[in-house]
């Protein structure tokens, strides 16, 4: 009776960590080195971090600097062949003003963030 009463516990102590982390954010930085559009608010060069949240492959990106949220957009995790060989930007060139965010690339990781106003003319932008 004890044995039942102590695993009945760790299962549920280990089904609310795990439906804890599945809810999380997953954080990482950003680097712009010029003037970048997302979803029509205009970032200037610098340094930021990203928050990106949801289940599945499509996720919420919020852009932040310190604790103000300054531009959220949808987004789609995406699987990469191989790791990123760096931090990266990626951008849109833009007719006119500064160019648009289109994805995210991760050192090390064998995912991306693609933004789902990105078209398949994704040019690599500023890097860390």
């Amino acid at each position: 009776m004890k044995f039942a009463t102590v695993s009945k516990s760790l299962v549920m102590g280990l089904a609310l960590l795990l439906a804890s982390s599945a809810l999380a954010a997953t954080k990482a930085s950003l680097q712009l080195n010029n003037p970048t559009l997302v979803n029509g608010t205009k970032l200037k060069a610098g340094d930021y971090r990203v928050q990106w949240e949801g289940s599945g492959p499509n996720v919420e990106l919020s852009i932040m600097q310190g604790k103000n949220v300054l531009a959220k957009v949808p987004a789609h995790l995406v699987d990469l062949q191989s790791p990123a060989d760096n931090d990266a930007a990626v951008t849109r060139k833009n007719d006119s003003g500064p160019n648009s965010l289109a994805g995210l690339r991760f050192h090390g990781k064998k995912f991306a963030l693609e933004l789902n106003e990105a078209s398949e003319g994704m040019q690599a932008g500023s890097s860390k």
